[in-house]
């Protein structure tokens, strides 16, 4: 049985997760979080204190600890970091900034790429990231880019944290959001960018509902469901 797959790209804060977890619900796929993989890591590196950069700490640290993935009936991802559910904490401010540096080390992208393929060849999936659709999943039945302008994106960030109950002032969550762009976009390693054949989904000025209703049209065109 061929499994089909949606890769869904693009840069942080353009409701990559949100967006691709509402799709994988309604079709019955799986949702894969990838970028929580990646968070996962970067928040073990922060407990242990270690340079995020560091790539052979980083890959000592990697080779010590297990990283599970467990879905509940409607789709849900959970993390586990050594059996702790660190599905809320890796959503905190800083370890956006781990994650941004460890997963711009080669190793730690080729020690998870067989992980991330692996959920593609057990089932149907939606998968989402800065990468899916030019290294993890080049052959995806449907790519998105989805984007945002990046004061959009820090707004949406800003309004999530303070949901959070994190403190957060919107200019330094803007300078963070542009910081972040520049990391993905020149990493020597898998950089962000746009796969050939992706459709563009620009979200700026739009809410989630139509966002998600024109990602469903394109699915459902695109995979004849």
């Amino acid at each position: 049985m061929k499994y089909q797959s949606i890769a869904i790209d693009g840069p942080s804060g353009a409701g990559k997760s949100t967006l691709a977890k509402y799709l994988a619900d309604t079709l019955g796929f799986l949702y894969v979080d990838t970028g929580a993989i990646y968070r996962t890591l970067g928040l073990h590196v922060c407990r242990m204190k270690l340079d995020p950069t560091d790539g052979r700490r980083v890959m000592e640290a990697l080779a010590s600890i297990r990283i599970t993935l467990a879905h509940s009936e409607t789709g849900g991802q959970r993390m586990y970091l050594n059996g702790e559910d660190v599905t809320d904490a890796i959503r905190e401010h800083q370890i956006s900034w781990y994650a941004s540096r460890v997963s711009a080390i080669p190793e730690v992208r080729t020690f998870l790429l067989e992980m991330q393929r692996q959920f593609a060849r057990e089932g149907n999936v939606v998968m989402d990231g800065r990468d899916i659709g030019t290294v993890v999943l080049p052959q995806a039945d449907l790519k998105i880019y989805l984007t945002a302008s990046p004061e959009d994106r820090a707004r949406r960030r800003y309004l999530e944290l303070l949901e959070r109950g994190q403190k957060a002032e919107p200019a330094q969550v803007l300078r963070d959001v542009l910081e972040r762009d520049r990391q993905d976009v020149e990493r020597e390693t898998a950089p962000l960018r746009q796969a050939a054949d992706a459709v563009v989904l620009d979200t700026t000025g739009i809410g989630l509902e139509e966002s998600f209703q024109r990602a469903l049209t394109l699915a459902r065109k695109t995979l004849d469901l």
